[in-house]
């Protein structure tokens, strides 16, 4: 049977609360059979300096011993239900009441009318008068803590022990369940937030304030949610942009080739090269949702080793030389001899996306720049531009999936800069971007160079120049 947390903290409170009250009334009832026990020692220490006195001053008063006053001092030998023997420094009895009829019956009497249990082993103290030994008695008295009333105190003891103990128990188990549910009540909210958004309902929100770590996991749940809720916004976006995408191309496809069905329209080459055009546009969009699951995918594919990366960027910047002509943009290069551990292939695709994604918001006559150096541990490739740049509540948002900006232009799907982002990750690297509206935008990439005995065995990068000029970058 499935029991909730909050009843097995209830139940925690419960089992310390009875724990500590049972360890209470243990170490109480042990200290107090000791304390008890030695009181009642003490008792018997007393009742025995009593008798040493009164036969010391028996002895002094008669000049020795007399039996007929040390008979006197009978009841106070006997009141306890013991027996006393006196002895002198030869061993000799000299008085022992309770050998006679009378002294037994007298100590019977006073062991039943106290309920004395059996009698102790012998003890033996000295009579001393002025100093010198007199004489020794040897008396046995019944054994402490066995008396009814002593039974009686500890048994009373123990049971309000026994009941403090229940008490504290029940005192315990209700503090539990109050605490519990109050301890408990936030997961229980998070619980049902958490239900609610995986209904559909990603407007839910857990409202508890604190700073304890229920109030963390609180927090942490509500980012969590508003990031499921932006990327599901985002992904409406994104599907409505591809279906409008889609439909235009297919829209022309569809005309021209019923067209040319019926007749309409003439299968000449202008035909021909707008069915091409808009089944490139169609290859495109392909093309960029292939390139952001490939970007996914990259955490488990990479073939890192140390590459040069001035050479990967040289072949880059000559692979755009195409497009930068026909953009009238002049393109600048400041490139330092760096080596990293990386996939060229995937930084190519990075240098390539970004200078794309440079391209479309440069206008003619801009400049786009295209820079690499060693800084620490790192290389970082550095790609601006003159363009419009990006409006600062747009800036946190460049890299999220899906994302696209109110400025972004026609031609791409907007997941350029995505990719970009997503395969610098994978190499353990870091992307950013600076920009101030009005005066372009500057990308930088940072990737980790190896280390000295790898960048010594380096012998250069065996690879074919890859071809970037297909691909989108991401629209800001």
């Amino acid at each position: 049977m499935r029991r909730s947390f909050a009843f097995r903290l209830a139940a925690a409170f419960a089992g310390v609360g009875i724990a500590a009250a049972a360890l209470t009334a243990i170490l109480v009832n042990l200290a107090f059979g000791t304390r008890f026990t030695s009181y009642l020692q003490e008792q018997r220490h007393v009742r025995q300096a009593q008798l040493a006195a009164a036969l010391a001053d028996s002895y002094s008063r008669m000049g020795g011993w007399d039996r007929v006053d040390l008979d006197t001092l009978a009841p106070l030998a006997l009141m306890d239900g013991g027996t006393v023997r006196l002895v002198d420094a030869s061993g000799r009895r000299i008085w022992e009441p309770s050998a006679g009829a009378a002294g037994s019956r007298m100590a019977t009497m006073h062991r039943r009318m106290m309920g004395g249990g059996p009698l102790g082993p012998a003890l033996s103290f000295p009579v001393r008068v002025n100093g010198a030994v007199v004489g020794t008695a040897i008396v046995r008295l019944p054994e402490p803590g066995l008396l009814p009333q002593d039974v009686t105190f500890r048994s009373s003891v123990n049971r309000l022990l026994l009941v403090g103990g229940i008490l504290a128990g029940l005192v315990a188990l209700a503090l539990g369940v109050v605490l519990a549910r109050r301890a408990t009540a936030p997961a229980r909210e998070l619980t049902r937030a958490a239900r609610a958004v995986a209904a559909g309902e990603r407007s839910e929100r857990v409202a508890f304030e604190a700073t304890d770590e229920f109030g963390e996991m609180a927090r942490a749940f509500n980012s969590m949610a508003d990031t499921i809720g932006e990327e599901d916004r985002l992904r409406r976006a994104f599907a409505a942009d591809v279906a409008h995408e889609l439909r235009t191309p297919l829209a022309i496809l569809r005309s021209q080739i019923e067209g040319l069905q019926d007749g309409v329209v003439e299968p000449a080459p202008p035909a021909f090269e707008s069915l091409h055009e808009e089944t490139l546009r169609l290859s495109r969009l392909v093309a960029d949702l292939e390139a952001l699951a490939s970007a996914d995918a990259a955490w488990f594919s990479l073939e890192r080793r140390p590459v040069e990366l001035r050479r990967i960027l040289d072949d880059t910047v000559r692979e755009f030389a195409g497009p930068v002509d026909a953009a009238g943009v002049k393109l600048l290069a400041d490139f330092s001899d760096v080596i990293v551990l990386a996939d060229p292939t995937r930084v190519r695709q990075i240098v390539g996306n970004l200078l794309s994604n440079a391209l479309k918001f440069t206008p003619r006559g801009g400049v786009v720049a295209v820079s690499l150096s060693a800084e620490g541990s790192d290389g970082v490739i550095g790609v601006s531009d003159t363009g419009p740049g990006i409006p600062a509540d747009e800036l946190p948002h460049v890299f999220d999936r899906f994302f696209r900006g109110r400025g972004s232009r026609a031609g791409g799907s907007g997941i350029g800069l995505t990719v970009a982002r997503e395969l610098t990750r994978a190499h353990g690297g870091d992307i950013e971007v600076a920009s101030k509206p009005g005066a372009g935008a500057t990308f930088t990439v940072r990737l980790p160079r190896p280390s000295s005995e790898s960048a010594g065995n380096f012998t250069g990068p065996s690879y074919r120049p890859a071809t970037v000029g297909a691909e989108e970058g991401g629209e800001r």
